[in-house]
């Protein structure tokens, strides 16, 4: 018997089929919030995804010959590319113009989540090379003999990247913007070290909003009520209301990992004479010394109400918590003037059919070199009075 022959790949439809112990120990010791048991098993049992959602969870798992788990990957079968932010609508619409079906295609990724993350998750003390070999062949497998279009793992850490691209699988970039603690005492330290225009402009955007007379709540997660996680809830719902489409995540979602996971979540709510009106969630990971900014939301306009909540008051809790890193979440060139710095992250893609494989490929090689020269030119846009943008 090979050492492949050794173990089993199989898939489950629910990460519950898992013991969270197990689950949990196979993620590295930098892995996020994210990737932990509890968030996934959320979504699952609060119907973010399954049932009409176009997202069905098919985790792909390695076990040993005695049945004990030694590899994962957080996987979903989509019947659309919404959720992912990693645009390939262009590509399900080439396949349907020749006649092919894109969907269903095979999805590694953490629903509604564009955080850089392990998405090859495998047991300490195992080959590695091996259980990498072991979880994209099959991922492959599961593609060519299910009649999947393709395969997609977004976000994935930078240390398996390599193994990615032996794998075949193209590589694909796309550009966030992180703010970077640079050991700032407070917020007037973190203004004082950008250029004269960036800081004239968000003194000025904070003065605009003092006639409000607002007052900001930071609330941990082990502090938080029931009734805030609703109002929240009813604020992250109203961002999605006012754009005529429905929120992917449920309130239940919210309650559910505000119970099971306190410790990596903090809310921040803004209050007019005790009433609140507006409030946004951040994630925190403590250990990596990271922060990220997930959702937000009013049910009130306030012109600039955004900036201060999202990004103004999270940045002065990185500050006072000493947190090195906090993401804003996908896209967004507004960030930069507000102090937040490019960072280019990547995704991995292989498509089953040759020819579309080949046309896929030469046209990420064009968008790499655009996206390299885009971020070439936001450099010319720095924040920060000296600093280079992160690679």
């Amino acid at each position: 018997m090979t050492k492949q022959e050794a173990y089993q790949a199989r898939i489950i439809h629910s990460i519950s089929e898992i013991p969270e112990a197990s689950w949990n120990a196979l993620l590295p010791n930098d892995a996020n919030p994210f990737l932990k048991h509890a968030f996934l098993d959320a979504l699952e049992v609060t119907d973010c995804i399954g049932g009409n959602t176009g997202w069905q969870a098919a985790h792909l798992i390695i076990e040993d010959g005695e049945g004990s788990l030694v590899g994962a990957m957080p996987m979903y079968l989509k019947q659309h590319s919404y959720g992912e932010f990693v645009f390939d609508w262009s590509w399900a619409q080439a396949y349907e113009q020749n006649g092919l079906n894109y969907y269903p295609k095979a999805l590694v990724a953490i629903p509604f989540t564009p955080v850089q993350g392990a998405r090859l998750l495998i047991a300490k003390n195992h080959d590695a090379k091996l259980i990498y070999s072991l979880l994209l062949s099959s991922l492959k497998n599961l593609v060519q003999q299910n009649g999947l279009s393709s395969a997609h793992i977004l976000f994935p850490g930078p240390d398996e990247i390599a193994v990615l691209e032996e794998q075949e699988f193209m590589l694909r970039d796309s550009v966030q913007f992180h703010w970077h603690n640079q050991g700032y005492q407070n917020f007037d330290d973190f203004l004082a070290a950008l250029t004269m225009k960036r800081r004239k402009n968000i003194r000025r955007e904070r003065a605009q909003l003092l006639h409000h007379q607002l007052e900001y709540r930071h609330i941990s997660g082990s502090q938080a009520t029931s009734e805030d996680w609703s109002f929240f809830y009813q604020c992250y719902a109203n961002t999605y209301l006012e754009r005529h489409s429905s929120p992917y995540l449920t309130e239940a979602f919210f309650h559910d990992i505000a119970k099971r996971m306190p410790e990596n979540l903090h809310l921040i709510i803004a209050c007019r004479a005790s009433i609140p009106i507006a409030a946004s969630l951040l994630v925190v990971d403590r250990k990596a010394s990271q922060v990220f900014g997930r959702y937000w939301g009013a049910i009130e306009h306030i012109p600039l109400l955004h900036f201060e909540v999202a990004y103004y008051q999270a940045i002065e809790y990185c500050i006072r918590e000493e947190i090195q890193t906090f993401e804003g979440g996908a896209q967004g060139e507004h960030k930069m003037a507000r102090g937040f710095l490019p960072t280019t992250l990547h995704s991995a893609h292989w498509l089953a059919d040759p020819g579309f494989s080949k046309a896929v490929g030469n046209f990420l090689k064009r968008e790499r070199n655009g996206v390299a020269a885009y971020v070439d030119e936001l450099e010319q846009h720095n924040p920060l009075k000296s600093t280079t943008v992160q690679p």
